[in-house]
């Protein structure tokens, strides 16, 4: 195989990891964010608590995801955002919104308190749904049509459940006490929500596209596909299992984020089968979107320095602010 053939796909699995990476960690964080409605001001205090050592760094990845699409693959880049300019420029204004919001929280005066707050939570929100919307949009291939616009709804708010349902895990690993049970219940409203879009995705990509239909649906790769839906059902139905046990407030408090996480593998790896090899469902393949090979091969150079950099950096603040949180602290 030649580099003009490997190195794209090099690139494309690099990005590839990179957003998926970002939609867990990222997704966790605002999914706290989400959480926070309803809760009282210690509990809003403890919830920021355990994401602020990591919220920053988890959005690093966002960054370099969308920096490899911009230098490996800038014809695909292009349409991608000239489609969704709009829930783009949403999801930046709510990332945004939420960096402020963080710190500003914590600055203000007292009375000022629950307005920065109220804007860390809409920023959250924001952003969930943006990326829902994006995702909706992409993998319809950006069709026309109310039913479309429907569909990207729905899975605007679906994504944004499944991000409440990952923070709420995130807390009832992180947490305890009574906060560890405000996560429990959290995480069973989202639930339902979360199944429901996983099943609307599943549905609608085949339909939108007869080559996603055809890779899915016809034999033998129908069997041999067979587990990542079921595989998908069984950590589905055992983190609803997990939730009405009492060991999930001990020793598999653990469990429901690690369940979370094959789920969202498991989504990641059959929407990557169900795309490949088009970057742009159907119209623009991964070879056809991939820069020149001369930039291709400079552009390594640089991940392969930056990508180990900031993965290790991750591993390393995990590993050091690991275990339950505190009460949040500031200098």
């Amino acid at each position: 195989m030649s580099a003009a053939e490997w190195m794209p796909l090099v690139f494309l699995g690099l990005m590839g990891l990179a957003l998926l990476i970002y939609v867990v960690l990222d997704g966790y964080d605002l999914g706290v964010g989400l959480l926070m409605l309803g809760a009282s001001e210690a509990q809003q205090d403890r919830m920021v608590a355990s994401i602020g050592p990591f919220w920053d760094a988890n959005e690093t990845w966002l960054v370099l995801g969308v920096g490899l699409l911009l230098v490996a693959f800038p014809k695909a880049h292009g349409l991608i955002l000239q489609a969704l300019y709009l829930p783009v420029a949403l999801m930046l204004l709510g990332l945004m919104l939420r960096g402020v919001a963080f710190d500003f929280r914590v600055k203000a005066q007292a009375q000022w308190k629950p307005l920065w707050n109220a804007a860390f939570m809409s920023g959250s929100a924001l952003a969930a749904a943006a990326q829902g919307w994006m995702l909706a949009r992409y993998i319809s291939g950006f069709a026309e049509g109310w039913a479309y616009t429907v569909f990207a709804a729905v899975i605007a708010l679906a994504l944004s459940a499944a991000y409440a349902l990952l923070g709420a895990a995130w807390l009832i690993m992180k947490m305890e006490g009574d906060l560890q049970a405000l996560a429990v219940r959290r995480a069973k409203l989202a639930w339902p929500a979360v199944v429901l879009g996983l099943l609307l995705v599943s549905l609608i990509t085949p339909m939108v596209s007869p080559s996603v239909a055809a890779r899915w649906f016809s034999l033998p790769e129908f069997i041999a596909l067979l587990p990542i839906p079921l595989m998908t059902a069984l950590s589905l139905l055992a983190l609803r299992g997990l939730l009405n046990s009492h060991r999930v407030l001990g020793k598999l408090c653990w469990a429901p984020f690690a369940l979370m996480v094959v789920v969202m593998l498991l989504g990641f790896l059959g929407l990557a089968y169900s795309l490949f090899p088009f970057v742009i469902m159907d119209r623009m393949t991964v070879w056809q979107a991939a820069a020149a090979i001369d930039s291709l091969r400079f552009i390594l150079w640089g991940a392969a320095l930056t990508v180990p950099a900031i993965l290790g950096y991750t591993v390393f603040a995990y590993r050091v602010f690991w275990g339950k949180s505190g009460e949040l602290k500031y200098a």
